[in-house]
């Protein structure tokens, strides 16, 4: 795949940045906006951007139209304070007085692997403590509660005017946002952040409650959990019961919640029925124009779905050579199996021309709204071009960007670290590189183990095939050489002598610019190289970012309130019903049942990934096999969701997202609710668990009790 069209040239770069200004950055008045056209188009552009809302701008009209319902400050307050933000990348929620947290499994996996204590394995077996005495302390694991937001687009704008370039507005945000955060009165267990919204058209302040000692209450066995395994990720119907509760203490006592939790309901969502969910959706790219969504199509997924497919086939061959190597791949063969997937249905999402065209219909609506008011169009009108020219230079600089790297070579990086301190025009930098290099990991005589030799194989392999022939790093590092030719000639250098490296600290450029050492001979090519692109990846990041914010500005003077801004990995709520969808020529139900559960079981003969823990089985006939497992719901999710609490319009837990169906992946750039479904764990199925598995009388009544 590799022509010459790959070949970027540097100074057309160095040129666009000089002469590619940004104006109209200034922060657009509320007296801009126009007024709305027919419903129809604000319907459009509500279709391609969803229904992630936010707290501080609730869509009120819009679900009283939709559903009659009247969604109160007081309700909408209950909602948010109720919900939580878990770790790094789950959500999560309190449901009790007592600072009960309930979450996905998954979510908490590796928290409970840390805090199993030796010889004992609590994601495989299970976890319930019998009394709080005997919850587990997860070290290093917070939750948030988002208490305070504040709107300071303003504030965040001041003195950037239309004259400003990129970087000069940039500059300015910059200090306007320390001077923000610094202002900030600092409060015991708080945090700030602050929140870009429509691509920067909009700024918050979002003020967080931090829970910083949280304890383990209750996991089910990993095989539960996770049944189906990867054949069933992204799919439905499903059986997987994917919860855990934990709990918040302060000053070693249960957090009082009894101001903000969910109550439990007993019967789960009829078909339907009005349900939210309340996460911290991780990242959308609704607002991205069809040129930028072209580049991902074209240049972005293909190279990263090449090189997952490829890892993963790499650790799925060195996982059969033996037990220890499967278990010390197998977190990250999960990790791959669920990003192949993914990444494929963003992949195909881009690929499917029904969503190129909805975009296309929606983008052309909307510029057409902007081109019609000469004040919108003056400030506005340039930006698709911008950034259609800008998507244009991303796609020729992606195969450089991916692969004029090291690969992870031990040799290489080293390499690498020994060039940048001797080229170092500073003294101190110089030091200070030198000093990185002298604590880097001596192996000397170490061969790469067989994951990093096989994944560096098929660096150099894909690298040949996508780069051009008079690519400076495929001529330097490549040449006429196959890829194992490559390797074993990088095997043969002395980068990890110690005496070898302090020579070359010593003796400065002028020793790189005079060793033939192989590997030294490559990094001193790589070097500028890796120089160059990054220093083009930050300015191409910039302008996209600058030109994005025009967009969002021209979206919110076009549409007002009336769409969601892209997920930021900030709480929202969204609105759905309960509803199966068309499924493989039939209908899928809204809800699936212990009869699916133990059937599959059955069907698969027991085996992995569609096997249960014997407890299940022995107690199979304790279980009330009408109950759900599993229900789906239009409601918008994406990554990050994961551990979100979906709840009535009474603020009653009907259920626990844990993942959507395939169809949902495309929703990362146009939204439907035609097909895409959130995937959630009934309640059913959690207080079936506690009650007739795990003998988890405490929670389920701890549960109860709350809702009554």
């Amino acid at each position: 795949m590799g022509t010459d069209g790959n070949q970027t040239n540097h100074s057309e770069f160095s040129e666009r940045t000089r002469t590619m200004t940004t104006p109209h950055l200034a922060p657009l008045a509320c007296t801009l906006a126009i007024a709305l056209a027919p419903n129809h188009s604000a319907a459009q552009a509500n279709m391609e951007m969803g229904k992630m809302w936010t707290f501080e701008n609730p869509p009120l009209a819009y679900l009283k139209e939709e559903y009659g319902f009247d969604a109160s400050q007081d309700w909408l307050d209950a909602l948010r304070l109720a919900s939580l933000r878990y770790a790094n990348g789950c959500s999560a929620s309190f449901v009790s007085p007592k600072g009960l947290i309930m979450t996905n499994h998954h979510c908490v996996r590796g928290h409970v692997a840390e805090a199993s204590p030796e010889g004992q394995d609590w994601v495989k077996t299970g976890f319930y403590a019998s009394s709080m005495a005997d919850e587990a302390k997860l070290n290093g694991v917070t939750v948030q509660q988002l208490v305070g937001m504040e709107d300071i687009t303003a504030a965040m704008n001041a003195g950037v005017t239309d004259q400003d370039d990129t970087e000069t507005a940039e500059q300015k945000r910059s200090a306007n946002e320390a001077k923000i955060l610094g202002a900030r009165e600092d409060k015991p267990g708080t945090s700030a952040q602050i929140v870009k919204l429509h691509q920067g058209a909009r700024y918050q302040l979002y003020t967080y409650r931090i829970f910083d000692d949280v304890r383990l209450v209750c996991a089910p066995h990993l095989q539960s959990a996770h049944f189906g395994g990867d054949p069933d990720n992204f799919t439905y119907p499903r059986y997987s019961i994917d919860f855990a509760f934990v709990r918040a203490y302060e000053n070693d006592e249960p957090v009082d919640t009894s101001a903000h939790y969910f109550r439990w309901s007993t019967t789960g969502a009829a078909k339907d029925e009005l349900v939210i969910v309340t996460g911290n959706p991780g990242s959308t790219d609704r607002l991205k124009t069809k040129a930028e969504m072209v580049f991902m199509r074209d240049a972005f997924y293909p190279i990263v779905r090449e090189l997952i497919d490829n890892r993963l086939a790499i650790m799925r061959g060195l996982a059969k050579q033996s037990a220890e190597l499967e278990q010390a791949m197998r977190t990250n063969i999960l990790s791959l199996e669920n990003a192949q997937k993914a990444y494929k249905g963003y992949h195909e999402g881009l690929l499917n021309p029904e969503l190129m065209a909805q975009k296309t219909a929606a983008e052309a609506e909307f510029r057409e709204r902007v081109d019609s008011n000469p004040e919108l169009q003056a400030k506005f009108g340039d930006a698709w071009g911008r950034l259609e020219e800008l998507a244009a230079v991303k796609t020729r600089f992606e195969p450089r960007r991916r692969f004029h790297s090291t690969a992870g070579s031990a040799r290489l990086s080293r390499a690498l670290a020994v060039v940048r301190a001797c080229r170092a025009a500073d003294a101190e930098e110089k030091d200070r590189l030198a000093k990185q290099v002298r604590s880097m990991p001596n192996i000397r005589g170490s061969r790469m183990d067989g994951f990093q030799r096989a994944s560096f194989l098929d660096h150099l392999t894909r690298a040949a095939r996508w780069l051009p022939d008079n690519d400076p790093f495929r001529q330097a590092v490549i040449a006429d050489r196959t890829a194992e030719e490559t390797l074993a000639l990088i095997e043969q250098s002395a980068i990890f002598d110690k005496e070898f490296v302090d020579e070359l600290l010593a003796g400065g450029a002028q020793a790189i610019d005079e060793s033939t050492d192989p590997a030294v001979r490559m990094a001193a090519a790589l070097e500028p190289l890796a120089k160059e692109n990054a220093e083009l990846d930050t300015w191409l990041n910039k302008e996209v970012a600058a030109q994005g914010t025009r967009i969002g500005q021209a979206l919110f003077a076009c549409y007002g309130d009336l769409v969601s801004p892209d997920a930021t990995f900030t709480l929202r709520f969204s609105d759905g019903r309960a509803q199966g969808f068309p499924f493989n020529g039939t209908i899928a139900p809204y809800r699936t049942s212990f009869y699916g559960l133990f059937g599959r079981n059955s069907e698969f003969d027991n085996e992995y990934p569609f096997s249960l823990p014997q407890i299940w089985l022995d107690r199979m006939d304790k279980v009330d096999m009408t109950k759900s497992v599993n229900f789906v719901a239009t409601n918008d999710i994406i990554g990050g969701n994961s551990g979100s609490p979906i709840v009535n319009a009474d603020l009653e837990v009907v259920g626990l997202i844990f993942d959507g169906n395939i169809e949902m992946l495309a929703n990362k750039f146009v939204y439907t609710d035609r097909v895409p479904r959130s995937v959630s764990v009934h309640v059913d199925a959690i207080m079936e668990s506690l009650r007739k598995i795990y003998d988890a009388d405490r929670i389920a009544d701890e549960l109860l009790d709350a809702g009554r």
